[in-house]
């Protein structure tokens, strides 16, 4: 039984109750009667104090008789219990032992310091009086003045009677209790004594005992649906499927949690909204604790950072230009075939074999057709020009504006000569302006190899209503975005999209007149399965993708290990090989050439033919060398 606590208990109540007790004190006598001070009400407050100080005494001995330690009840206060605004929450009994434990020593303390410094005499008070005892500010200022060490450390007050320099421990409940893991003061604030290597053990067995929630939104081939067997998607059920969603299953692997993906309530990846002051979509589901992470194709850009936390990028791209090539696949030969449609061109054949033949049955039957042969002919009798082969010669003449030798002369084959020769006009002003039109819609195509060249042309553009792209072009400060962000603006009926998919629908659709702008992995994606569409010019900026989590999460720097690793085992790559070139219907615009070295970077198999000083190789490399190149 530690007895060292209970002895200075003793001496503490002993000297409290010597200096508490009423003394007899002598006055001079009145009427030759001897007063003392000692009276009722003074018995009664000693003896309602040796009570009090007896059943503190006998609790602590309780506590000592059952091995409860009493040092330490620091680590068991609040520092708002040791403020000016304390909130009255109760305390536990171990806490108020140990408080009034050290209530009752400096109070012994500081009434033993002002008896040393002068005499203290007890006098008889009234409750309902004015008058009260003329040491008892003496004694508060004492109280206040002098420091004592208790059982919940160094005991000192400030000038408004409230405890200061108050030590509290940090403790933290673990398998095996509360542990102590530092200490706190209000001077230089909480000092946690964990290593670092033992906090991040602590946030893994965390981490592997919760379930997180994922945020994210559909957009192929980062999350999508999964195929039925018939080829239709399971919406069902949400049951998800696409790159994001194995980069996931990967990182719970090594950091072994467990998690549920769900698609975002507004199906949006996150844009602040200045009106209502809040933002939608993936970020505000993380602001608001409905979700631990937040994984997709969602850009990290300057206004997101500021709300919600991102891992290092598993992706980086860049904007870019999808733009349609042009489905004209004529000759050079047969261009000129192009400006009208093949039934145009059936109509006009049509019409010159019926006008053919009219002229040469009408001409046949007119007299006025039949002349007298030439006197050096052979031929005897008359003659008729416009014979079978004649008529045929003079419609072509006719459509080519060249005319014929012959020429009608009764009146019926001269309307219709006539009525041939205006609509040979009306074809061939038509065919002319369209021949010009083509040839300028086409060497207007073949310029659109820039960003610049797209903002000078007539071609309409647009990008991701309210993506990081659109914003990209609203708070650029180049003139020439500037220019085009306004002019998407201006466009009725819009220009904008509300998934990559429309837009790449918008390109197909469009024959050369709509090019959208999106990121450059989405623009990979789409020209792997769609062979008419191209990348036009370069990046426009760079950027990257990363997975969002709530401020101050403590799983970041876990799932920032987990992504190095998963980058320098190349695990990121061949995902992006799985879903961009393999997977729902991936690799259909591959030329021979691409799949020549397929199996290199992705099999097991090397092709045959390859040298064999060329095999020990790394993959990259053996697809850059000359001699591979030559194949």
């Amino acid at each position: 039984m530690p007895t060292t606590p209970l002895r200075r208990l003793r001496e503490y109540n002993r000297t409290s109750l010597t200096y508490i007790a009423p003394r007899r004190k002598v006055v001079p006598r009145r009427a030759g009667v001897a007063t003392t001070t000692f009276s009722k009400f003074n018995l009664f407050c000693f003896s309602l104090l040796s009570l009090s100080l007896f059943w503190i005494s006998l609790i602590f001995i309780l506590f000592s008789f059952f091995q409860i330690p009493l040092s330490g009840y620091s680590s068991s206060l609040s520092s708002s219990s040791c403020s000016p605004h304390s909130s009255p929450h109760p305390l536990s009994p171990q806490t108020e032992m140990a408080l009034m434990y050290d209530a009752v020593h400096l109070f012994a303390k500081a009434l033993g310091d002002l008896d040393r410094s002068r005499p203290i005499e007890v006098a008889r008070l009234d409750c309902e009086g004015d008058d009260t005892w003329i040491y008892g500010n003496s004694l508060v200022n004492y109280m206040k003045w002098v420091q004592v060490r208790g059982l919940t450390g160094l005991i000192k007050f400030d000038a408004k009677g409230f405890r200061r320099d108050v030590t509290l421990d940090i403790v933290e409940l673990t398998k095996t209790g509360l542990v102590k893991v530092g200490r706190w003061n209000p001077t230089s604030g909480a000092n946690y004594t964990k290593s670092y290597r033992e906090v991040e053990q602590d946030i893994v067995e965390e981490l592997r005992r919760k379930n997180l929630v994922i945020s994210s939104v559909l957009e192929p081939p980062y999350v999508m649906l999964q195929e039925n067997s018939d080829g239709g998607t399971d919406s069902s059920q949400q049951r998800l499927e696409g790159f994001c969603i194995d980069l996931v299953r990967e990182i719970s692997q090594m950091l072994l949690f467990n998690y549920t993906v769900k698609l975002a309530d507004d199906g949006t990846y996150g844009m602040f909204d200045a009106d209502s002051g809040k933002w939608n979509g993936m970020i505000r589901e993380l602001l608001e604790q409905k979700a631990d992470l937040a994984i997709g194709d969602l850009t990290i850009t300057h206004e997101r950072e500021q709300v919600v936390d991102f891992t290092v990028p598993w992706m980086n791209l860049g904007v870019s230009i999808l733009y349609r090539k042009s489905s004209k696949k004529t000759s050079f030969f047969f261009r000129f075939l192009s400006p009208v449609s093949a039934d145009v061109w059936l109509s006009v054949a049509s019409a010159y074999l019926v006008v053919s033949v009219m002229l040469f049955t009408i001409a046949r039957f007119s007299p006025y057709e039949w002349t007298e042969s030439h006197q050096c002919d052979t031929t005897e009798g008359r003659i008729n020009e416009f014979s079978l082969l004649g008529s045929f010669w003079f419609c072509f003449g006719s459509l080519v504006q060249q005319g014929g030798n012959a020429l009608p002369r009764a009146i019926s084959t001269r309307i219709i000569a006539g009525v041939w020769w205006f609509f040979t006009l009306i074809m061939i002003s038509s065919y002319t302006a369209n021949l010009t039109a083509f040839l300028m819609a086409e060497r207007l195509e073949t310029l659109v190899e820039s960003v610049d060249d797209l903002a000078k042309s007539q071609i309409q553009y647009g990008t991701l209503n309210g993506g990081s792209t659109w914003n990209f072009f609203r708070t650029s400060k180049l003139a020439i975005y500037q220019k085009m962000f306004n002019f998407m603006e201006s466009q009725t009926p819009t220009v904008y999209s509300t998934s990559n998919e429309e837009g790449v629908s918008k390109v197909l659709k469009g024959d050369g007149q709509y090019a959208y702008i999106m990121e450059s992995p989405s623009i990979e994606f789409a020209t792997e399965r769609h062979c008419d569409l191209i990348q036009v010019g370069g990046l426009l900026n760079s950027r990257s993708y990363g997975i969002a989590l709530p401020p101050g999460s403590p799983y970041r720097t876990l799932i920032n290990s987990a992504l190095g690793k998963l980058q320098e085992t190349g695990r990121l790559t061949d995902l992006k090989h799985k879903w961009w070139k393999v997977e729902r219907g991936g690799g259909a615009c591959q030329t021979k050439d691409d799949h020549y070295f397929e199996n290199c970077c992705h099999g097991d198999k090397v092709p045959a033919n390859v040298p064999e000083r060329m095999l020990g190789l790394p993959c990259e490399r053996m697809l850059e060398h000359p001699l591979i190149k030559s194949f």
